[in-house]
């Protein structure tokens, strides 16, 4: 009987992998494209590593692949493409293609620095009845320029003991920290000149050590219900959620991560309260596109090219702190950091936190091959490479303080929200170091450009051993000049 009922299983094992092989094939000739592949990247507060999937980017990366959707369903948004149709197309060839999947458009998404390039359409959101993947390849042959999933991303970040009390900010210290304490000493501590871009959760702007340095000056202080900028978004006073599509940029206790990098890039220092940032004095505004479940590629981008367009209003925006990562190539969001590079906006992006090398499974979107991407890994305060972060020779730039950072925090007291502290680890803490050099500079170098200001924290690294092999400069943030 035994016998009998082994025989079965395994029969019906062969049978059931015979038919997944079959069915594999059908929807792609071959598999073997996996070896040559852009990686997903999912990670979270807790460091949850998930399983790897990827996707074959040099042929053709918005078409998709014969890949087990099933296993990365918590990677995008089910049942929903962003697609961009080919200038020119017809509104037959559009209607066909939708047909083709039972597509309806719930969103067009166009923003002004989109039409600032000359693109008069934008992408379109797209919902439909069918898997995202096999909605993809029924969409192959017809009037688009992509089609793609709205990958959800997530903060790189990972907690560790968020009442680390003992005031250490090793990373704005000498040793193996960004020596920020030695620009200061030669009174550098930054301008409110300089505004930084903050793309990821909200942020506490009415913090005790945040207070004054998050607003946009286009909108702070001026008319009520009035859309002073021009920009589209009325009263966005800090920054706009493009998660909640409102000004509410911060939201509570849950907007920790938001709150946390931003102490880092430019909490108050000389102040004699709480944390010092990178940079004492910065302006930064928050976009808010990471909510409770993540951020969508849609939100993504519109977070990017809100600080393009910003800037052709007449900001002085530097960079863009992008701790977050997750999905797989997007050419919406692509394009978006695109026209950031062409407006001279720097976009300095966590490497990730899952401990693997981006040169070979690649990490979005600090893995875009742009002239403003500057990724970054995270280093202990012995000036190791922390252990959950993601290296690359030629992928990954350089290191900077990621352990332990204590930094500043939302806080709960009974029914209110308060300022706290507390300590976080990740990629996601090393990122705004050097973002906040990056203001730093431009604060004692008024005339540099994006190029000039990346160049400046290249040429001034610490080699360093951990980072040799593992980092384009092989070396660690230092601020000391700056």
């Amino acid at each position: 009987m035994l016998f009998y009922l082994l025989y079965f299983l395994i029969a019906n094992l062969f049978l059931t992998n015979l038919y997944y092989l079959t069915n594999t094939i059908h929807m792609k000739k071959t598999i073997l494209n996996l070896t040559a592949l852009a990686a997903i990247i999912f990670a979270s507060c807790s460091k949850d590593l998930q399983e790897t999937v990827v996707l074959d980017e040099a042929s053709s990366p918005s078409i998709g692949n014969a890949i087990n959707e099933q296993r990365i369903a918590d990677k995008f948004v089910p049942n929903e493409l962003l697609v961009k149709f080919k200038k020119g197309s017809s509104a037959d060839a559009r209607l066909k293609a939708l047909s083709k999947i039972n597509g309806k458009v719930s969103e067009q998404v166009l923003t002004k620095a989109m039409q600032n390039r000359g693109d008069d359409e934008g992408f379109f959101i797209v919902n439909t009845p069918l898997a995202v993947f096999e909605a993809i390849n029924k969409m192959k042959g017809v009037e688009i320029e992509y089609a793609e999933p709205n990958w959800i991303y997530q903060h790189d970040a990972t907690s560790n003991d968020t009442y680390f009390i003992n005031g250490s900010l090793w990373g704005m210290n000498t040793g193996n920290g960004s020596h920020a304490v030695t620009a200061w000493g030669y009174n550098h501590t930054g301008s409110s000149d300089v505004i930084i871009g903050i793309i990821d959760e909200g942020a506490m702007y009415n913090h005790e050590d945040l207070a004054g340095n998050i607003k946009n000056p286009l909108e702070f202080g001026r008319s009520v219900g009035v859309d002073d900028d021009g920009n589209g978004y009325v009263d966005d006073i800090y920054g706009w959620d493009f998660d909640g599509n409102n000004n509410s940029t911060f939201d509570g206790v849950d907007d920790d991560h938001g709150t946390h990098v931003a102490g880092t890039i430019g909490a108050k220092g000389g102040n004699g309260t709480g944390v010092a940032g990178v940079s004492w004095n910065v302006t930064m505004i928050s976009a808010k596109f990471l909510g409770k479940r993540g951020g969508t590629t849609a939100n993504a981008v519109k977070a990017v090219d809100y600080f393009t367009d910003l800037k052709s209003k007449g900001l002085n925006i530097v960079a863009t702190n992008n701790s977050w990562g997750g999905g797989g190539y997007s050419q919406a969001l692509y394009n978006a950091i695109n026209d950031a590079n062409t407006a001279g906006i720097l976009f300095i992006a966590a490497a990730g936190n899952d401990g693997r090398n981006n040169d070979q499974t690649a990490s979005y979107p600090s893995n875009y091959n742009l002239p403003n991407v500057i990724a970054v890994a995270s280093i202990t305060s012995s000036g190791a490479l922390s252990s959950f972060s993601n290296y690359g020779a030629t992928s990954v730039d350089l290191g900077a303080p990621g352990s332990s950072i204590y930094s500043t925090l939302p806080a709960r007291s009974g029914k209110n929200v308060v300022s706290g502290y507390g300590s976080y680890s990740g990629t996601s803490m090393a990122t705004p170091h050097v973002t906040g050099a990056a203001a730093l500079y431009k604060a004692t170098n008024t005339g540099a450009s994006a190029n000039q200001i990346k160049a400046a924290i290249f040429n001034s690294v610490t080699s360093t051993q951990s980072l040799s092999g593992k980092t384009s400069t092989g070396g660690r943030l230092n601020v000391s000049t700056f």
